[in-house]
């Protein structure tokens, strides 16, 4: 049997015309850990639900840490018009780990934006950890982001988020696009913190000016939701000094990374700031293995996915 290919220029002519219909995606995930009823054991899968792009996979806990769940998106990275959506939660005395594969990209957008829904839930007594790996926003990129913070009782979570800003081994900055990373903290239903990054316009002036980001090219935030969350101000701003013998540059930098933290309204909140996005994650991920075994008697590292 042989097989003719036909010509149909009507048909093509068609084709040609018709308009381009973006493909949109629009993920979700929820997973949420209860305690145990086995004295001392790890807290216990209640409730999972994911859609496409967006799935969850379970890594073995390592020895005397916390049952996690790790965020996958299949999609490779958002383009303009993507939603994604996660909701993690620990119900009364449990405690889980959340955290994502690898680092999430954010493509250059022709005019929509991409949107990130992140809401974060510990019942009384409990302990969430929220430690995604970097944002990366290539050059035209629009981000959409808010993280919602919801403590009951003396539950606490710790959260944070790693910002990179353009694909820099290529020498691209962000230059143009927008960036908005909102968070909003509430304890047992009232409103404590709200903060806002926005970053849209003539960009690499915002980054490059020394009033503003100082030539930083990447930059993080994580803060400690809780009752108790202040009291901790001390020890979070001594896990930012740096190791015994380095002085640190005449900006209060040390190995080129500016670090500090505060407590507002009762959320302790640290920021990073740093031309060399890998310096910033060394000293973020520092931090946090330091802060976690302080306060918590967890053991002083990150999740296995943080060294791949």
């Amino acid at each position: 049997m042989q097989l003719r290919k036909i010509n149909n220029p009507v048909h093509e002519d068609v084709i040609s015309k018709a308009p381009l219909r973006p493909v949109v995606t629009n993920g979700r995930a929820e997973v949420t850990f209860q305690a145990s009823d086995r004295p001392g054991a790890q807290a216990v899968l209640d409730h999972l639900y994911y859609r496409d792009p967006m799935k969850i996979l379970f890594p073995r806990p390592m020895a005397d840490d916390l049952v996690a769940a790790a965020l996958v998106t299949t999609s490779g990275g958002m383009v303009g018009g993507d939603c994604l959506a996660f909701e993690g939660g620990v119900g009364p005395g449990a405690a889980g780990l959340f955290t994502a594969q690898a680092a999430e990209k954010i493509y250059r957008s022709l005019g929509p934006d991409c949107k990130m829904d992140v809401v974060l839930r510990a019942a009384d007594g409990g302990w969430l950890e929220w430690l995604p790996q970097e944002t990366i926003l290539f050059d035209g990129a629009r981000l959409r982001r808010t993280t919602q913070v919801h403590v009951t009782g003396s539950g606490r979570v710790l959260a944070g988020e790693i910002m990179v800003f353009g694909r820099l081994a290529r020498g691209e900055v962000f230059d143009r696009g927008l960036a908005r990373d909102a968070w909003d903290v509430t304890i047992d239903g009232r409103p404590v913190w709200r903060d806002a990054l926005h970053l849209e316009g003539d960009i690499r002036r915002i980054l490059d000016h020394p009033a503003s980001f100082a030539g930083a090219r990447a930059c993080a935030t994580a803060i400690l939701a809780g009752q108790d969350a202040a009291s901790h101000l001390d020890f979070a701003r001594a896990c930012l000094l740096p190791v015994a013998g380095d002085a640190g540059a005449d900006d209060g930098s040390h190995d080129g990374v500016l670090a500090a933290a505060t407590a507002i309204n009762g959320v302790l909140v640290m920021r990073w700031l740093s031309p060399d996005p890998m310096k910033l994650r060394r000293s973020y991920g520092a931090w946090w293995a330091a802060f976690r075994h302080g306060i918590q008697g967890l053991p002083a590292r990150l999740p296995r996915l943080w060294d791949i």
